[in-house]
């Protein structure tokens, strides 16, 4: 691998969820790498997400990085997903050259040339890589966390906002996994209090 040319890409899952972290992922991939495989991670099946995970991390440099709930209602959703991009960057193993990102904002503050692509996740294999690890990574995350609030049904929405997880959340209540300043969540704490 040529280091002056070293590529990363980047990309985030979680931002439109109701609960939990926002996820992102850094990866470099190595020349072996067959690029054919790698597509939007929405466009492929959690089975073969799964697959393709493990493939895309023998394969490359890689790093996988959060934003709290705490950090999502401090800051709000961008920053903190910009936060969680920064800290995937930061954690990679190998500093890469240039750095590609899906979508068009970028984390400030850091010394690389940045190229920010739209639906990047659809063109750009290492930002595909990207999409496929943080993603697989938040549903696990999930998956553990659904097994304790199972009429949510976390398990198949992830925490986005369906009609069963609305119903939950009117019945049961918010849970601490929440981003409280979402605005259904936060609708919801406000109709309580009155």
């Amino acid at each position: 691998m040529n280091k002056n040319k070293l590529i990363a890409g980047v990309d985030e899952v979680g931002r439109g969820s109701w609960i939990g972290p926002v996820f992102s992922a850094a990866v470099i991939l190595k020349k072996r790498v067959n690029k054919n495989l790698l597509k939007d991670s929405k466009k492929i099946s959690a089975k073969e997400r799964k697959r393709l995970a493990n493939y895309i991390k023998k394969n490359s440099i890689y790093s996988i990085n959060k934003a709290s709930i705490k950090e999502i209602d401090k800051f709000n959703i961008l920053q903190a997903t910009l936060l969680s991009m920064r800290r995937a960057i930061n954690n990679l193993k190998k500093k890469p050259k240039i750095i590609l990102i899906d979508g068009i904002h970028i984390p400030k503050n850091m010394n690389y040339i940045f190229k920010t692509i739209i639906k990047g996740d659809e063109k750009i294999p290492a930002i595909s890589a990207a999409s496929i690890i943080a993603k697989v990574a938040r549903d696990a995350y999930i998956k553990k966390l659904a097994k304790n609030y199972i009429p949510y049904g976390w398990n198949t929405n992830f925490g986005y906002g369906t009609k069963k997880h609305l119903n939950a959340i009117n019945k049961f209540g918010v849970t601490i996994h929440h981003r409280r300043s979402f605005k259904p969540v936060h609708n919801i704490l406000l109709e309580k209090k009155r």
